[in-house]
């Protein structure tokens, strides 16, 4: 009876501790939708693992990128990202089909899953952190269009040692703003992505210029930038649809 009555309030406390965590994820999102998020987890850990050294991060609006460069990440990184709904099913099936006929596991991991990681999460394959990213990615696939969603991916995703973002790579890598990146350079960062402490878009590898080539030819198959036209359309403040 005891042991029963135990068990009772451990699963209260779970229960009001995971409540808790959600609406304060909720309300974060609900912020961070219209004013821009100050940091990330991602940058943070940067500056513990090295001695607080500062990061390189500008934030810039979507309309102040390069066109080219939403488009190179999606070609990239998620070409169905205005399809899902933040979990891309197919991707995550073939990817267990990949890994039971002897592939590695890969994370099939969205823009979207991606932005909540770098936002509020750390690295790693731990199934806890695989469960809290599921759940704020479906929290801000609710709560953000797809507009903001890659808008703030755009800002704090990495593109070197302690370079966030597209302004601060833009002016790292070519001495350019975001804003005036042509479709090659737009490329080149996106190449990346897959690890960027290793990967140099300032000095490509020939494995790098054989990844940038692919996702240019990805870029025109999708369409070019025409693909994307629906995330410029501007909605009322309110509304979580960008859909003209």
């Amino acid at each position: 009876m005891a042991k029963s009555s135990g068990m009772r309030r451990v699963g209260r406390w779970l229960f009001w501790g995971l409540g808790s965590l959600m609406l304060i994820s909720v309300l974060i999102l609900l912020i961070f939708r219209f004013v821009p998020p100050p940091t990330s987890a991602f940058m943070v850990a940067y500056q513990l693992e090295h001695d607080r050294r500062p990061v390189r991060h500008s934030w810039v609006d979507l309309d102040q990128m390069s066109r080219w460069l939403p488009l190179a990440v999606v070609a990239s990184e998620d070409q169905r990202f205005l399809q899902h709904w933040g979990l891309d099913l197919d991707a995550i099936a073939t990817a267990v089909d990949d890994y039971r006929q002897g592939d590695s596991l890969r994370g099939a991991s969205t823009l979207s899953q991606q932005t909540a990681k770098n936002l509020f999460l750390w690295n790693g394959r731990q199934f806890i952190r695989k469960v809290l990213e599921a759940g704020l990615t479906l929290e801000m696939e609710a709560l953000w269009n797809k507009r903001r969603i890659i808008e703030v991916y755009l800002n704090f995703a990495e593109f070197g040692p302690g370079i966030y973002g597209v302004e601060a790579a833009s002016r790292a890598f070519f001495g350019l703003p975001a804003s005036q990146l042509n479709r090659w350079q737009a490329a080149r960062l996106a190449a990346v992505l897959p690890n960027p402490r290793v990967l140099d878009a300032a000095h490509p590898s020939a494995y790098l210029r054989q990844r940038i080539n692919w996702i240019t030819r990805q870029m025109r198959q999708l369409g070019g930038v025409a693909y994307l036209a629906s995330i410029y359309h501007r909605c009322p403040v309110w509304s979580f649809d960008c859909t003209p």
